[in-house]
């Protein structure tokens, strides 16, 4: 997988404020969906209980891809100063 590439079932964020929709930048979601042959992406936003209340068509811009696992085997820890 490559670092800008989206798929299916990825957990994502968006990038920036949706008030139309009731979101806010930092929101997590899924990808529940791929549209328009991969350049758009149906994201469901879901509460604690894992009720949907929101379910969005959006651009790969409005959203990034969140890691879990460190970027590779021999990735090194570092303290992030300020």
């Amino acid at each position: 997988m490559t670092a800008n590439q989206i798929n299916l079932l990825d957990v994502v964020a968006l990038t920036l404020d949706l008030p139309e929709y009731g979101l806010l930048r930092g929101q997590v979601g899924t990808v529940v969906e791929l549209l328009a042959d991969g350049q758009a992406f149906e994201v469901e936003f879901s509460d604690r209980d894992g009720r949907t209340y929101e379910s969005v068509g959006l651009p790969p811009e409005q959203i990034m891809v969140l890691h879990f696992e460190p970027a590779s085997p021999n990735h090194q820890r570092t303290m992030a100063t300020v």
